[in-house]
């Protein structure tokens, strides 16, 4: 059964003011472990989740137009959705983080022009691709404090399904990839961590489970 895996970070006396230069840290450190350059979209939502977003800019391939990567610089979106702050709000960006996925045969589709290996149309296939992040900065007022459990900022990584792949058949590549989905999810939260100065860091899932304990049981490297 997949879950939802998060990244929570905290930083000590955090003020408002400093929250953007944060979260253009943690945005900009993506690319240095597997994520895009750019973000795709920014959406800032007013007091609590269940309220109308104030503001909201899909930036789409705007860098592809100019011969770069497709969105815009972490910067500038951070400039863009935070020119006014808030207490009550939080400001989400999305971008794209590059992992190895299984696709079945039903959903797998060859790169143009290349053959399809042996016994693809059967079981499926390995790739690496852009799956989409939100990196999610929490005003203190915003839903109740909910920074004080979520961190100031927080990663949706979306669904851990990359880093245990329940549903393929874990031969050594397989395997190999899962391992590299995982290293790289270490790094990124190590380098987020460092980078932006956290004191605090916390990586968790939806329904409370081990993604570590999950992973040794899926790879077989029980005590």
């Amino acid at each position: 059964m997949s879950d939802t895996l998060y990244l929570s970070l905290w930083y000590p006396n955090l003020r408002l003011e400093a929250l953007p230069d944060k979260l253009t840290t943690v945005l900009g450190a993506f690319a240095a472990h597997g994520g895009e350059e750019n973000v795709y979209a920014a959406t800032v939502w007013p007091m609590n989740w269940g309220e109308t977003p104030v503001f909201q800019r899909v930036y789409g391939r705007m860098g592809a137009a100019l011969g770069s990567s497709p969105g815009i610089e972490p910067r500038l979106a951070v400039a863009e959705a935070m020119e006014l702050l808030h207490e009550d709000y939080a400001y989400e960006f999305q971008m794209g983080w590059n992992l190895w996925e299984w696709e079945d045969a039903a959903s797998a589709a060859p790169a143009a022009g290349a053959a399809p290996a042996q016994n693809e149309h059967v079981l499926g296939r390995w790739a690496r691709g852009p799956r989409l992040v939100r990196v999610t900065g929490y005003g203190p007022l915003f839903d109740e404090g909910a920074y004080e459990q979520d961190g100031h900022i927080r990663i949706d990584f979306g669904t851990d399904t990359p880093f245990l792949e329940e549903d393929a058949d874990l031969d050594k590549v397989g395997a190999r990839h899962v391992e590299e989905n995982v290293r790289q999810l270490v790094e990124l939260a190590g380098g987020v961590e460092k980078a932006s100065g956290a004191t605090a860091r916390l990586l968790w899932s939806e329904l409370g489970e081990s993604l570590a304990q999950r992973l040794a049981e899926r790879l077989g490297l029980r005590n």
